[in-house]
């Protein structure tokens, strides 16, 4: 290959050397648009490639960027399942105010909803990359809550991420957190009963 194809590609700039700012814009002010072309067509090539260059280096620059992370496909199988009742609520959040309850209308949330069985599959599709924590219920009468005796022991099933101990009250967010990056994750949660 010959170097004279690149330097009529490349340009002026390239063939004869560099030149000063200057020169090649001129030191005045430009008064019309014709200086302004003239100005333009003495940019050379050589500048542009150097502009590359010089973007190239930088750690944030667009050539060298990370592509966008993808989302996760996040697969669970609930066991320990006492009945095939009902239907096994499944919620997905980003946010420690909205765990374990998870609110239909939060924007960082993805709730779920499969037939009960003795081992059921839930999956959530598209997770974006980030901190997330599982809830589950098995809500075997279908009413859409959780069921309790005395005020606050639940009556129904109820599992969490991570298999997250449950001690006086529901796991806190961290204790069941997970990281999602963009590879697909399968997770077992037993499902517990108090009843």
């Amino acid at each position: 290959m010959q170097l004279r194809t690149i330097f009529s590609f490349l340009g002026q700039g390239v063939r004869h050397g560099p030149r000063p700012f200057a020169r090649i814009f001129g030191a005045g002010t430009i008064t019309s648009t014709r200086e302004l072309r003239r100005g333009a067509a003495r940019f050379s090539g050589a500048a542009l490639v150097a502009g590359l260059v010089g973007a190239a280096a930088l750690p944030g620059s667009a050539i060298f960027a990370r592509p966008a992370a993808q989302a996760s496909n996040i697969t669970v199988t609930v066991t320990n399942m006492r009945s095939d009742e009902g239907v096994v609520r499944a919620c997905i959040t980003a946010t420690s105010k909205g765990f374990p309850k998870c609110d239909p209308r939060d924007a960082a949330s993805i709730n779920v909803v499969a037939p009960a069985a003795e081992t059921v599959t839930v999956n959530f599709k598209n997770v974006t990359p980030g901190r997330y924590a599982i809830a589950l219920l098995h809500d075997e009468n279908n009413n859409g809550k959780a069921d309790r005796a005395l005020m606050m022991m639940p009556t129904e099933g109820f599992g969490f991420s991570r298999d997250a101990k449950v001690r006086m009250g529901p796991p806190k967010f961290e204790d069941a957190a997970f990281d999602v990056a963009g590879n697909p994750i399968v997770q077992t949660i037993r499902m517990r009963y108090m009843f």
